[in-house]
């Protein structure tokens, strides 16, 4: 969780353009610094009992309510997106872009090069892109949109009073746990946490308290409902004590090293967030235009496969086809395609793409429930 929550590359880029590059190299020093830390935790404390009985539990509650997980992204699936497969098995799914993901991924069987010139190729990459920002722009939105309400309205005074001013190893240790307090009882997370983080820095917190907070973005109050909720509160209150231990723990030793090594940003400096001037008509505006073309085609190609006509497979990359594309016969059936590349990927091998019915009400005899 540590490693898919901090050493992302989307992550990254928000830290380096609003924080800094130390900032940066402290999260993803940080990243593996929480995990060693937290592996010597959890091995010295963990209730091995609790965590087996809760485990049972939840497994059985599971198999219970018929609940699966989808075999795409591993969210839980949901009735209305269900299919049977040839060998019997029941596979649920949490979306129609997910379910598709599945079939084109079960059908296809083509090369990259065949995939990068069809239709079915770049929706598969539209489907995934889609998918990331579904996930993401909650959090960004919700992250800005706090943060520019704390850097405007929370006077300084606030911030001196939660966060310990000077310099020792007591004023550090102070800033790292205030850090982790703040986002447990915060309702922002993942990406949303770099904003708020800018308005912590601008408003004087040491660099302990900003990184410890950057890192805690998984014991937020809305995501502590969800391991309670799952796992029951006695499992929510030992992850929340390793976490938090963890996260303040790791703060406080990235301060440490960074000021040994004297690359602790100084934010006396350099601006503020309310007096840095974000817009202007620059390589980056030209590069956000070029980003919105970019999404647009990629939105465009997904919507595209989505909605395409339903009857037909491309048996090379899965996209759906109509009968107005390419075609051709082989062995008593016509094969339609999303382009005449992946007609000529068939032609060329036959025999490797037509182990499936070309409609797709063959796909392993799927139903809808």
């Amino acid at each position: 969780m540590f490693a898919s929550t901090n050493l992302i590359v989307e992550l990254g880029l928000m830290i380096l353009i609003l924080l800094g590059w130390e900032f940066l190299v402290a999260e993803l020093l940080g990243g593996l610094v929480l995990i060693v830390v937290m592996a010597g935790i959890v091995h010295l404390t963990l209730p091995e009992a609790l965590f087996d009985e809760v485990r049972t539990e939840l497994n059985q509650r599971d198999h219970e309510h018929g609940i699966t997980e989808d075999p795409t992204c591993g969210m839980e699936g949901r009735k209305e997106h269900t299919i049977v497969t040839d060998g019997g098995e029941r596979l649920r799914f949490c979306s129609e872009g997910c379910l598709e993901s599945y079939r084109q991924q079960t059908v296809s069987s083509g090369n990259w090069r065949d995939e990068l010139r069809s239709w079915g190729g770049w929706y598969k990459l539209g489907n995934q892109y889609r998918k990331e920002w579904s996930m993401l722009w909650t959090d960004v939105v919700a992250g800005f949109l706090i943060s520019g309400f704390v850097i405007v309205f929370v006077p300084q005074w606030v911030w001196n009073r939660l966060f310990l001013q000077g310099d020792g190893l007591l004023v550090t240790a102070e800033n790292a746990v205030m850090g982790v307090a703040i986002a447990v009882i915060s309702f922002v997370g993942s990406m949303g946490n770099v904003p708020f983080a800018v308005a912590l820095w601008g408003g004087g917190v040491s660099f302990a308290g900003v990184i410890a907070f950057v890192y805690a973005d998984l014991i937020t109050v809305p995501v502590l409902n969800v391991y309670r909720k799952y796992y029951g509160w006695s499992v929510m209150l030992y992850i929340l004590g390793v976490f938090f231990v963890t996260m303040a723990f790791t703060g406080f030793l990235m301060e440490l090293l960074f000021d040994a090594i004297g690359i602790v940003p100084n934010l006396a400096g350099g601006q503020t967030a309310t007096e840095q001037t974000y817009f202007a008509v620059d390589y980056t505006f030209y590069l956000n235009l070029v980003a919105f073309g970019v999404s647009g085609f990629l939105l465009y190609v997904y919507w595209r496969g989505l909605g395409a006509p339903g009857q037909y497979r491309d048996p090379v990359c899965g996209m759906r086809a109509d009968d107005s594309g390419p075609s051709a016969r082989y062995d008593g059936e016509t094969y339609y395609f999303c382009s005449e590349t992946c007609k000529r990927a068939f032609e060329n091998e036959p025999t490797g793409f037509a182990d499936r019915g070309p409609r797709v009400a063959d796909e392993g005899h799927e139903h809808a429930h």
